[in-house]
């Protein structure tokens, strides 16, 4: 499905609007459950009907109302708290001044369409795209006199995450909050193969249903996610030519022990180790430059011969089960700020593929929207 370079996803325009949707959410039980991926499973055609059957069933629920919700989840004791409504998608930017939607990383052209074409034939966006930036105190007031209201639903779903949903109807917060993010710069977190694939969905079928897509924006300032790094595998590949590969490319190159990797980490500094040895290597980085932008330059490029293959692990302790003295080797990563992030992205470059973990994500099930409402 990823065979082929990535391409860059496309920039919308604004005014950004979010409007209200009648929201579909499976039954608390429900929600999270790996099982009940299967409500999306093949045939997509049937995904309609399967869900109006889990709604007579009690397994799912629609929205009487149109609304924009605010969903606050907590998981591994971090609070997010977003608006989910239906983002306007239509308008696509002509000129680098008119970009409002910014992602920071490329999509496969292949697995775009095949998303676009399986949503436009299950008629729904399975989960909200996650939207992240510095929102304005107008939209934070908002945000805490809803939550001075009983919350609609209130639960802890089947992974552990707990929600607190309220339904925003009041003509006048909805303005405030249109009015808020009109002039919006929002950075694509998660969800950028899905967010291409509204794009592509309403260039296809440009119905009204598909000028909008279900997105979720979290204000960074309000309840920051927190953005972890993704580690290199370089499978094939021994630690000695990684060491070496370094200090060719002007890297000063040192050897640590492993009680020292965590620490030694830093924006101009990566560990390497193959699970017995360790070295860090440290290397100029250019300001608006994040680490992750240069392995493949001062990592990659002095080897011997190429990995066999690059994997990616989202923790230290994931990239260190895998490590194997002569056969793979990791590189751990910085973890890239926020700010730099959208440095980068607003100058038009994307990082590199999986170079940031937003986290947490909303769990599978919170919010369905159904594209025939």
């Amino acid at each position: 499905m990823e065979s082929g370079l990535p391409t860059v996803p496309p920039y919308v325009a604004g005014p950004l609007q979010l409007a209200p949707f009648r929201a579909v959410q499976l039954a608390p039980r429900r929600v999270g459950d790996p099982a009940s991926a299967r409500v999306f499973a093949r045939p997509y055609r049937g995904v309609p009907q399967r869900l109006e059957t889990w709604c007579k069933r009690g397994l799912a629920t629609r929205d009487d109302e149109p609304a924009v919700y605010l969903h606050e989840y907590s998981d591994s004791g971090l609070t997010m708290r977003g608006l989910v409504g239906c983002l306007d998608l239509s308008r696509l930017a002509s000129s680098p001044r008119e970009r409002q939607v910014f992602p920071h990383e490329g999509v496969h052209p292949k697995q775009v369409t095949e998303l676009a074409s399986r949503m436009g034939t299950m008629r729904i966006n399975p989960a909200p795209i996650l939207l992240v930036h510095r929102g304005p105190a107008a939209i934070r007031e908002v945000s805490r006199k809803v939550r001075t209201g009983t919350p609609e639903r209130e639960y802890v779903d089947y992974a552990g995450q707990e929600h607190r949903i309220w339904a925003i109807t009041d003509p006048h917060q909805l303005e405030v909050i249109g009015a808020g993010l009109a002039d919006a710069r929002l950075l694509v977190a998660d969800g950028h193969h899905r967010y291409a694939a509204y794009v592509g969905l309403n260039a296809r079928e440009p119905a009204d249903a598909h000028h909008r897509g279900l997105a979720m924006v979290i204000d960074q300032d309000e309840t920051p996610l927190f953005l972890g790094a993704i580690h290199r595998l370089l499978h094939g590949t021994k630690i000695a030519d990684l060491m070496a590969a370094a200090a060719g490319a002007g890297a000063e190159v040192h050897h640590i022990d492993g009680t020292e990797a965590m620490a030694a980490l830093a924006p101009d500094t990566v560990v390497l180790t193959d699970g017995h040895r360790w070295a860090t290597a440290r290397i100029d980085v250019p300001e608006g430059t994040a680490m992750v932008q240069l392995v493949d330059e001062f990592l990659l490029a002095g080897l011997p011969k190429r990995p066999s293959r690059v994997g990616f692990a989202h923790s230290v302790a994931e990239a260190l089960e895998e490590t194997r003295p002569g056969r793979v080797t990791a590189a751990l990563m910085p973890a890239v700020d926020l700010d730099l992030v959208v440095d980068v992205v607003r100058t038009g470059v994307l990082l590199p593929e999986k170079a940031t973990s937003f986290q947490p994500k909303p769990s599978l099930g919170s919010f369905i929207r159904l594209l025939d409402e």
